[in-house]
């Protein structure tokens, strides 16, 4: 064994990017591969019971999949840096940014990757080259429309010049946000990067910040993100424009209120189908009252559950719970809700938010967990 970790990903890989980013920014030694190689099928793969990268081989040989469970996994391994801040406010922020900055905008990356024509040509040589990275082209063609069959066949809309509008006035509400954050802070939270800031380059390096029409329209409308990218692939902390910004999170337990406004957006946007996750799950776990240990799906890493129907907002909803979002939603909940009353209702008038409200007083009464790549009931 080395030192050194391996990352299985790829540049196109949403996911990959958040693991990427962290690693580099904690000055940790790895080195990045791509699931074409032997290794990652005869060892890595089978150990995890997963295709889905980022996968992480550890020095001592252990395989972890899923971004945040990596980055779980090292920041106990190196503390320095911390991507998790210590106090509450803080940490709820975080954590809320983990669900509502990776998961929430992963619809919008997804659709504005696969609606827009300009798009499908990079985006498929660039899967046909993380699996044959000295092919001809004619491979890459090959192979990236194998994968991108795959992909797409989870289900996209129709594509129109209307649907590309409102994908593109999505992202500018977006980035309009950002850029005012970022003319003051180098960082969601000041002057320290946070799991905060890795949530957010899923989508903003790895789908709208590589692929053609996304990237263009960021370097028209966000010259300030665009650099934010940038800057987040380097393992320096300090940027130049940002080099007497002290390399710590705010003192106080303080949020940007640029910050909480980008979190406030995220909440009105996407915040409610993980309520209904929740909601969903609480029922059909009441429902069922599994053991601790119980498997809540051997043979699949994120199942979702059977359909529920139940009443949230005066709304008759049937809905299945998507186990790996309610996992998500549980590290803000968890946290949230152990604090004593009077924190939960300083940080509830800070975030001033109706749904985030409503995610973080979520029933978390079935803790879920990740075990071996397997979700189970703690």
């Amino acid at each position: 064994m080395t030192d050194s970790y391996t990352l299985y990903g790829s540049y196109a890989s949403y996911y990959t990017a958040k693991s990427r980013s962290h690693l580099r920014k904690k000055g940790i030694n790895f080195v990045e591969r791509l699931p074409s190689e032997q290794r990652f099928r005869d060892q890595v793969r089978p150990a995890s019971g997963s295709h889905r990268i980022p996968q992480l081989l550890t020095p001592g040989g252990q395989v972890i999949q899923d971004s945040v469970e990596i980055l779980d996994h090292l920041e106990a391994q190196f503390p320095d840096l911390p991507a998790i801040p210590a106090a509450p406010a803080q940490r709820v922020f975080v954590h809320l940014m983990e669900l509502l900055g990776s998961e929430g905008l992963l619809q919008l990356a997804w659709q504005h990757r696969w609606l827009f024509e300009e798009n499908l040509a990079f985006v498929t040589k660039d899967f046909g080259r993380s699996f044959r990275p000295q092919g001809s082209d004619a491979e890459l063609e090959k192979y990236g429309n194998l994968i991108a069959e795959r992909m797409t066949s989870y289900g996209l809309p129709p594509t129109s010049e209307a649907i590309r509008e409102n994908l593109d006035n999505q992202y500018l509400a977006l980035l309009t946000r950002f850029e005012a954050h970022l003319q003051q802070h180098p960082y969601l939270l000041g002057g320290h990067p946070s799991a905060a800031d890795y949530a957010v380059m899923g989508a903003l390096h790895a789908h709208l910040g590589r692929d053609p029409a996304g990237l263009h329209f960021m370097q028209q409308h966000a010259p300030r993100t665009f650099r934010w990218v940038e800057h987040m692939l380097t393992p320096e902390i300090q940027s130049p424009e940002f080099h007497d910004y002290p390399i710590a999170y705010p003192a106080d337990d303080q949020i940007p209120e640029s910050a909480l406004a980008l979190l406030r957006h995220l909440a009105e946007q996407y915040a409610e189908p993980f309520v209904l996750h929740c909601l969903a799950f609480s029922q059909a776990m009441g429902r069922l009252q599994p053991a601790p240990g119980y498997a809540l799906d051997a043979e699949q890493d994120q199942p979702a559950l059977p359909a529920e129907e139940f009443v949230f907002e005066g709304t008759t909803h049937q809905h299945r719970a998507n186990l790996h979002n309610v996992w998500l939603a549980q590290r803000a909940q968890g946290f949230f809700q152990q604090l004593p009353s009077t924190d939960r209702k300083a940080i509830e008038s800070r975030l001033a938010a109706p749904m985030i409200g409503k995610l973080l007083n979520a029933p978390a009464d079935w803790v879920i967990k990740r075990k071996n790549n397997r979700l189970t009931i703690e």
